[in-house]
């Protein structure tokens, strides 16, 4: 199958409503082989009312992306707390199929700090504040954001390196109307 050449894999969160059976075959897939497994949890209403689906996509996840509002959600369904450090880290800690790698969760939240969580640590890592009248459009910044992490992680650039692509992606995708390209990337990995 052509999804065996891969060695990253990212599963977004509304894909849980679709095919559960379709997930596990890749996931599996990558927990024998040892390929990286990623889920974004991708909205509230995902956590709340997909959340058996949920719950087997994370056991295979070695990254997780979330913002600050579906990581609340995840912590309050699950009884995690308010304080998002804490809900990052027990999502970290959950259990894994493949214990070969640690689970990285990452929270963005929007202006504030990126939180990521991986062997019992969070790091704080901080957005370069963007004008106003700069901003012009939020959608997008979450998948801009996971597509500049992903392709410095499979540039095999350290998750320090990976977080600030993904603050580029997104800072660059919410200065444009609608989810464009209006010139080439700028960015170097």
């Amino acid at each position: 199958a052509i999804y065996e050449s891969a060695s990253v894999y990212y599963i977004a969160g509304f894909f849980l409503t679709v095919s559960v059976e379709s997930l596990k075959i890749v996931a599996e897939h990558a927990v024998a082989n040892n390929k990286t497994f990623c889920l974004n949890l991708s909205a509230p209403f995902i956590i709340d009312f997909f959340g058996d689906q949920v719950a087997t996509a994370l056991e295979y996840a070695d990254y997780v992306f979330c913002n600050e509002s579906e990581a609340a959600a995840y912590g309050k369904k699950h009884g995690l707390g308010d304080d998002l450090k804490e809900v990052a880290l027990k999502i970290a800690a959950s259990p894994k199929k493949n214990s070969a790698k640690p689970r990285t969760v990452i929270f963005t939240q929007g202006s504030e700090s990126t939180l990521v969580a991986c062997d019992g640590k969070v790091v704080e890592y901080a957005v370069e504040a963007l004008a106003k009248e700069q901003l012009v459009d939020t959608n997008g910044a979450g998948d801009a954001f996971v597509g500049g992490f992903l392709a410095s992680l499979l540039a095999e650039k350290e998750v320090g390196t990976c977080v600030d692509a993904g603050h580029w992606a997104a800072r660059f995708i919410i200065q444009q109307s609608g989810c464009t390209l209006t010139k080439a990337c700028e960015y170097k990995l």
